[in-house]
């Protein structure tokens, strides 16, 4: 299976690349347009959480643009769009658009969770969006309404027909593997992707808030073994730059993604920082290091002011996670910072 990515603008001048305190090249920028959610999640969002930021709190897409376009001057190369689930930000093809048109720009992707993904997919193929990795936990009805909250198996999968309809370069399947709830499901997915030219990648439940611990954690390990046995599965690289280790049939027509941050971090090659709806860059997902730009953007400060923040606050970026040693330490939901 082949995979293309658009040209670009042309690549703009690097002033100074980025690079954290352990000499990680900060390349990666997830950017969260809104901390709301129609669905409710059981490892990500609790039941009747309210505590969502007020939309005044929000960068607008100027304030997100502008952000993007410093961090390009600096070797930011790859951008995905995530929330909360971000369709529900009204006009985001507009953002996408402006995102995709910045030079250095490599590579736009978008994370959703499929729902109204039906309506806007060919709006966002056009507006600049390469990729997509749309969240899919079941293939069963009854399943995704108690994993989700809602009874949307249906518009989820309406909305994958409509983006491989769209174009898209590629499309990968986010699978959170949880013991007990849907892990004999596995193979189930497996099938559905190979069938549909998706890639599948399966993701470690991660200890963020009371509901990411209260999953049943299931170590990717010993499904990575037995899939590859059985499918003759072989190393494989995959375009995004993120976490995921991948592998691939022997004829390349399918690939499998692992996310593994428990059983096996990723810590040490990680080029990625999120900025949530509010401003806030979470440097890293599993630490509550962050800088608030948003008082920047919106006091008045030059663009050099901004450059000089963004190389202090990377220089503040931890070396690792500590997911396994202190599992109880991060109080703020998934949802929250950005997927």
């Amino acid at each position: 299976m082949l995979y293309f990515v658009k040209s670009r603008p042309e690549r703009k001048v690097v002033t100074m690349e980025l690079k954290d305190g352990f000499g990680r090249k900060i390349e990666y920028l997830r950017i969260s347009v809104t901390d709301r959610c129609d669905l409710r999640c059981s490892y990500c969002m609790p039941k009747g959480y309210r505590q969502f930021e007020e939309p005044e709190h929000w960068l607008n897409f100027g304030e997100i643009a502008r952000l993007v376009n410093i961090f390009a001057g600096c070797g930011l190369k790859r951008v995905r769009l995530t929330g909360g689930e971000p369709l529900l930000r009204k006009n985001l093809p507009e953002l996408a658009r402006r995102i995709s048109d910045t030079p250095g720009i490599e590579d736009l992707s978008l994370s959703t969770n499929a729902t109204l993904l039906a309506s806007q997919a060919k709006d966002l193929k056009e507006a600049g969006v390469d990729r997509l990795n749309i969240s899919l936990d079941s293939l069963d009805r009854e399943r995704i309404r108690r994993l989700t909250g809602r009874d949307v198996l249906e518009r989820i999968l309406q909305g994958i027909d409509a983006a491989r309809e769209a174009g898209f370069s590629l499309i990968k399947i986010n699978m959170v593997a949880i013991s007990g709830a849907n892990d004999f499901e596995i193979e189930e997915m497996v099938k559905f992707c190979m069938e549909r030219g998706l890639v599948l990648r399966l993701i470690e439940t991660m200890p963020m808030g009371e509901t990411g611990r209260s999953q049943g954690f299931l170590d990717l390990q010993p499904v990575k073994n037995r899939l590859a046995e059985k499918y003759g599965l072989v190393p494989a690289l995959m375009p995004g730059g993120g976490p995921a280790r991948y592998l691939r049939t022997a004829d390349g027509a399918f690939s499998l993604g692992f996310i593994t941050p428990i059983s096996q971090h990723f810590c040490e090659t990680c080029n990625r920082v999120r900025l949530s709806v509010d401003g806030s860059l979470h440097l890293c997902l599993g630490q509550e290091d962050r800088f608030d730009f948003r008082q920047l953007l919106r006091g008045g400060a030059s663009d050099e002011e901004i450059l000089s923040a963004l190389h202090v606050a990377i220089s503040k970026k931890p070396e690792r996670h500590e997911f396994r040693e202190a599992p109880g330490k991060l109080v703020r939901f998934m949802s929250a910072t950005g997927g």
